[in-house]
């Protein structure tokens, strides 16, 4: 039986109901049995598979798209202050609801596990809720990304588990209660919401703060994460697990990770246990992250033997190294990343898997400004893995210009780096200039969190004629 919809969201209204976030919690309450309704700037196939499920989605934003019924209003801290949508709402006394609290209302009743950290995220909520799809334990979920399988980033199960990806980006994953809480690592990201490192510790302390008595928190073997656990180590009724490669400093051992090719098998000694299976994306962090979704569903009460067999039907997350498919006798593949750790993880994972005889090429928009500013040094660094890159200009998303804050910034490091850079501000030229640089056996990778992914479908077209 479906847990009660709260009242303020039997009839919500979602402005942005294409956004990752909000369009996982849009399906789970019309699965539930709600009336849902939103907006969104352009039509995307998230808007077809919400219609599907009996959702009305509006494209483009007015104050008439609101239902004389709507009982709440439903709002990511992407949504300014003048949207006519919520500006109306407002006017009219409709409860407006951020985006975090009604994931909080949706997980009440049920056992949370909720996974966060500045990278990671996605894929590692992602393992959990195919493993445990898998056993028949039917979870309910809510992922920032389609799951390959289920081709959905959200699901209301019948079983009494809710994984969560829980958002550190504005501080709203200290809404939540989880039995279980993943942290994978800590790193300074967030400019606009977050001065200091310091200040993410602070959040990520508070979103620890509350695990029930009796909870688990699981931490990654990242020095930030081992930090946290250090912070929170005092705390009465919390159980802390170390995964990582080390068998001195780890409570969950990682003893061996095997490539091959765009998989690798893992072996991780858990409670005594040594438990083998295959991860289906190549690279060492994808490797720990699973690592990491077998402790945290062990402590879920999930058979830790039974969970690393169903690790294995995971074969992958929209984005996150994902083949987009091959023409010509080239591969092309699509990663968010867009942080200088992840894309530095995801360019070894693609270097290791080209070999010596394929070349690495990449395509790469960085996003926002502010991020930019603060990273730009290192994301151009971490191009120099690649064997030559197309370096676009800065995505926005939410943000206005800073004056003087351009992807030079990134293609400068780049070339100091070493790295063979080339900047392109015309989108519509990166196919044709791929066309030129590939030959066969060379993957491209195409990087960020922009709408950068768009390309790869054009690449493969100009490739293939």
């Amino acid at each position: 039986m479906a847990p009660a919809i709260p009242a303020a969201m039997e009839r919500p209204h979602f402005i942005g109901i294409g956004g990752a976030g909000m369009s996982g919690i849009a399906k789970i309450l019309a699965q539930r049995g709600a009336k849902v309704a939103g907006s969104d700037a352009r039509e995307s196939e998230t808007a077809a598979s919400l219609r599907a499920l009996g959702a009305t989605v509006h494209i483009g934003h007015a104050a008439h798209h609101l239902a004389d019924d709507t009982s709440g209003v439903v709002v990511s801290s992407a949504i300014r202050d003048d949207n006519p949508e919520l500006a109306r709402a407002r006017e009219l006394g409709i409860p407006v609801v951020h985006r975090s609290d009604a994931l909080a209302a949706l997980m009440d009743g049920l056992r949370a596990i909720a996974v966060a950290g500045t990278h990671g995220k996605t894929t590692t909520t992602s393992m959990l809720a195919v493993a445990l799809t898998e056993l028949g334990l039917d979870p309910s979920y809510a992922i920032g990304g389609d799951l390959a399988g289920p081709g959905t980033n959200a699901r209301h199960g019948a079983g009494d588990l809710f994984v969560a990806e829980a958002d550190e980006s504005d501080r709203s994953f200290q809404k939540y209660v989880p039995e279980v809480a993943l942290v994978l690592n800590v790193e300074l990201d967030h400019h606009a919401n977050y001065a200091s490192l310091e200040e993410i510790y602070e959040s990520f302390e508070a979103f620890v703060a509350k695990i029930p008595h009796g909870g688990t928190l699981v931490v990654g073997e990242h020095a930030g994460a081992r930090e946290l656990a250090g912070r929170v180590s005092g705390r009465p009724g919390l159980d802390i697990l170390r995964v990582g490669e080390s068998e001195d400093s780890s409570d969950v051992w990682i003893r061996r990770i095997t490539p091959h090719g765009m998989t690798s098998e893992v072996t991780v000694v858990l409670d005594g246990a040594e438990h083998t299976f295959t991860v289906s994306v190549p690279g060492r962090h994808y490797a720990h992250n699973a690592a990491a979704a077998l402790a945290a569903g062990s402590r879920a009460g999930v058979d830790p033997a039974e969970l690393a067999r169903a690790l294995t039907a995971y074969t992958g997350v929209g984005r996150r190294l994902q083949l987009k498919g091959e023409a010509a006798g080239v591969q092309v593949i699509d990663s968010y990343a867009h942080h200088p750790t992840e894309m530095t993880a995801d360019l070894e994972a693609m270097r290791a898997a080209a070999g010596t005889d394929r070349r690495l090429l990449v395509v790469f928009q960085p996003h926002l400004f502010s991020r930019t500013q603060e990273l730009g040094t290192e994301m151009g660094r971490a191009l120099a893995l690649a064997d030559e890159s197309l370096v676009l200009d800065i995505y926005p998303a939410r943000e206005d210009p800073i004056p003087g804050v351009t992807s030079a910034v990134i293609t400068e490091a780049a070339t100091a780096a070493g790295a063979r850079v080339t900047a392109v501000h015309d989108k519509a030229e990166v196919p044709e200039a791929i066309a030129g640089m590939a030959r066969p056996g060379d993957l491209v990778l195409t990087m960020g969190a922009g709408d950068v992914t768009d390309l790869g479908p054009r690449i493969l077209d100009r490739l293939a004629h």
